[in-house]
């Protein structure tokens, strides 16, 4: 049976097709996003799948209850993030920035999984004198590893089926083509038909595959947004270009949670795992300056201190300047305008800035006091306690509202030698605070005019 060709339009943003070209896509609103493509029908006996069975319809009580086979990666972080390591069968998506380290961390762990399982790495960007070379850089020497250097995806998949790997590492999904299709490599057709592809061996064959996926210039990943329902896992590793620190975040995970972080610090023989991130976040602090203020996160299951920084200066303009880095833009000026409301604290004639430390990002709502104290702090230019740390939501009333998580915030300050909290006053009622006492001093607060005065020396 011979191909057929038809011209579609494509939304290069959510994917949605037509046989017409809009200006505004129906899918998802945007504005000339609509990419004329010449899309293939590819008869099903071009397609090297494995055969499978008519699918059984089951009960519950008629499944087995077993537990997920999980593979260890040798990565501690990456284990974390996962939800305790490589389920057998998963489809899992790696994406992040050009050079943030998605292929060192990759053919990092093959190390350790080439211990026990046969691995192959199949490269669309590099030959495999480029992969041998980077592999002696990072101290990769396992015989399990096999390198194949294509992009015709259908070729991928016939030795997948033929040799069955342990573990299959696509670098990179953007570079993957079916050869029956007339769109170029990248394209959201190419994109979404590989990875229904490699999805369908992975599942059939209980074979883990892992796909390297590229970002466009706003910073999401390329290609449809389909690709990222039909994967199991999507990972993001971030990070600041002239920073060495790297954090490994899961956006989705079908077999463990989804708010879990991974901290790497980047050498020059690869990615190694930041075991202390609270101390390498806070470590370089100023002592006795106005401005500074220790937040606790909480990333998962796993408290971090983070140093947040303010800077309040008169204005040489006619309306101040307000910028935000690793904060949210919008929550700062609600700050601001609960400061001056509810506090007596005039910002109208000033520049506010707000900076946090090590290229984190403060999500929760329990960042907003230890902000709006960095900035009282620079607006009075008093400095706060040095062996303080603050956490607590602010309301609209100047209230500090009670947060999740308060015990495992206080342990984590605790462990790194702080000797002051300032919390939710309600948080406080719900903690032992006896058995903290005699180590760290409690101070509950219900509004930030005692938080002010409650951590300042």
């Amino acid at each position: 049976m011979a191909t057929k060709n038809k011209t579609v339009y494509i939304c290069n943003q959510c994917g949605y097709e037509s046989a017409k070209w809009y200006g505004c896509c129906p899918g998802c609103s945007e504005w000339n996003t609509m990419n004329e493509e010449v899309k293939t029908i590819i008869p099903a006996s071009s397609k090297k799948l494995p055969a499978t069975k008519k699918a059984a319809v089951l009960t519950l009580k008629e499944i087995d209850e077993i537990s997920e086979s999980r593979y260890e990666t040798g990565l501690a972080e990456l284990d974390r993030v996962l939800g305790g390591g490589i389920v057998k069968g998963s489809l899992v998506l790696l994406s992040g920035d050009p050079g943030i380290g998605k292929s060192t961390l990759l053919l990092q762990i093959c190390e350790s999984v080439g211990r026990s399982l046969n691995i192959l790495y199949v490269s669309g960007e590099e030959s495999a004198h480029q992969l041998k070379i980077r592999s002696m850089r990072l101290g990769v020497k396992t015989e399990n590893l096999a390198f194949m250097c294509d992009t015709d995806t259908l070729s991928i998949v016939d030795h997948i089926i033929s040799n069955k790997p342990g573990l299959v590492i696509i670098d990179s999904i953007q570079t993957m083509s079916i050869q029956e299709n007339a769109s170029t490599a990248g394209s959201v057709t190419q994109v979404r038909e590989s990875t229904n592809l490699f999805m369908k061996v992975a599942k059939t064959l209980n074979i883990p595959i892992i796909l390297v996926g590229h970002v466009n210039k706003d910073g999401n990943i390329a290609g449809p947004k389909v690709l990222e329902h039909i994967v199991d896992a999507v990972l993001y590793l971030e990070g600041e270009r002239h920073l060495s620190y790297r954090l490994l975040r899961a956006i989705k995970n079908r077999f463990g949670a989804t708010d879990e972080i991974g901290v790497f610090e980047m050498h020059e023989n690869g990615l190694t795992e930041v075991e202390n991130p609270s101390l390498m976040l806070i470590s370089g602090r100023p002592a006795n300056t106005s401005g500074t203020c220790i937040a606790c996160i909480m990333e998962g299951t796993r408290p971090i201190l983070a140093e947040v920084q303010g800077l309040v200066t008169p204005t040489s303009f006619g309306t101040p300047r307000r910028m935000a880095t690793g904060f949210d833009y919008n929550r700062m000026s609600m700050l601001l305008a609960v400061l001056e409301k509810r506090a007596g604290y005039f910002f109208g004639n000033m520049d506010a800035y707000v900076n946090i430390v090590g290229g984190l990002r403060l999500e929760e709502p329990a960042n907003d006091l230890p902000v709006a104290l960095s900035l009282v702090s620079s607006l009075k230019d008093v400095p706060l306690s040095d062996d303080a740390i603050a956490f607590g939501e602010i309301g609209l009333a100047g209230e500090i509202r009670a947060v999740n998580s308060s015990e495992q915030r206080i342990r984590e300050a605790l462990r790194l030698g702080f000797k002051k909290c300032i919390l939710p006053k309600h948080n406080l009622k719900s903690i032992a605070a006896d058995k903290y006492r005699s180590k760290i001093e409690l101070i509950g607060v219900s509004s930030i005019r005692e938080a002010v005065s409650a951590i300042e020396k």
